[in-house]
């Protein structure tokens, strides 16, 4: 059985045999936790994913670089074109969000590519860096947001986090809204390792970088903008042709971080073109293709290992648990 494979039929697994034993709030784990705020702050919308809720499902290919090959051994970047199946998303968990309002923001785009030897998935947002480095100080962070309410004493409890966690006030800042989900850059925030044919590794990041280059909102102009503007406009482009993109990989240096995913490194870090992502359609049932889709940032094959960055570990504990969840709401 496939690798990837195997990662999402345990993880769900071990969700619905806990969900079948009551747990105490004590005894619950962090991504637990998190989802239940999640719920709290966005509400219980069933068969709905907690974070991420309303998206646009497409398919594609992706054209590996020649240089590629020569940074990572993995299947992904050998040989020819390999189909791919992507979803677009809205933050929160309000599957009715305006996709142009500000809490839409940031905008996700997660990719599997589905290789000989297992799929193998990335999962990337329009953050240049992310809030928190830890799974246990996301979940805080959406408890203090879920604390701090108008009638809040001051300093409310988000004010109080923000002041201890200096990236939390400025992450938000480097996400605005596109002009279309086509034309906006998707960031990885978190760090993992290529392994080449010699075992040797090098520590990147993530970047999907649109051809056409990034196309960016003002506020006023957003707050004109049609309730499902995005996502209309994405499926109405791929019905008129292809959106492609430059998969990028940053490059790490020796002395920059790799489990501190607040951390950005340098512009200046070279940032290797490792293939092109052509998207070519929407899918024709939406509604049915979110049910089956688990992106897992864990789900690598041969060539592409996770770091040491909490993070990682964190987002695929609380996927595994939102899909858990929505997975017996549809039943």
């Amino acid at each position: 059985m496939q690798h990837a494979l195997l990662l999402r039929t345990a993880a769900l697994a071990l969700v619905l045999a806990a969900g079948a034993v009551p747990v105490r709030a004590e005894e619950s784990s962090t991504a637990e936790q998190t989802i239940d705020v999640m719920n709290t702050l966005f509400g219980k919308h069933a068969g709905i994913r907690a974070n991420h809720a309303k998206g646009a499902v497409v398919e594609g290919s992706f054209t590996p670089s020649k240089e590629a090959a020569s940074l990572s051994k993995a299947s992904l970047f050998k040989g020819p074109a390999v189909p791919v199946t992507a979803r677009y998303s809205d933050a929160t968990g309000v599957p009715t969000i305006p996709d142009a309002s500000a809490k839409a923001n940031p905008h996700g785009l997660a990719v599997r590519f589905k290789l000989p030897d297992g799929d193998m998935d990335v999962v990337t947002n329009a953050l240049k860096f992310f809030p928190v480095a830890t799974g246990e100080e996301f979940r805080d962070l959406l408890t203090a947001v879920s604390k701090s309410g108008p009638d809040a004493a001051k300093p409310t409890p988000l004010e109080t986090f923000v002041a201890s966690h200096p990236a939390a006030a400025k992450a938000g800042g480097t996400a605005k809204t596109p002009t279309s989900l086509a034309r906006q850059i998707y960031n990885g925030v978190n760090a993992f390792f290529f392994v080449d044919a010699a075992g040797k590794k090098q520590a990147f990041r993530w970047r999907i970088v649109p051809v056409d280059g990034e196309e960016l909102m003002s506020a006023d102009e957003a707050a004109k903008q049609a309730p499902n503007v995005l996502m209309d406009e994405i499926r109405a482009r791929l019905a008129k042709g292809p959106v492609s993109y430059r998969v990028e990989a940053q490059l790490a240096e020796e002395g920059d971080p790799v489990n501190d995913a607040t951390k950005p490194w340098p512009d200046d870090r070279r940032s290797v073109n490792m293939g092109t992502l052509t998207i070519t359609k929407a899918v024709a049932d939406n509604a049915e293709a979110e049910k089956q889709l688990l992106f897992m940032p864990n789900a690598l094959v041969d060539g592409v290992e996770v770091s040491d960055d909490p993070l990682i570990d964190a987002r695929v504990q609380a996927y595994a648990v939102s899909f858990g969840r929505r997975s017996q709401e549809a039943q």
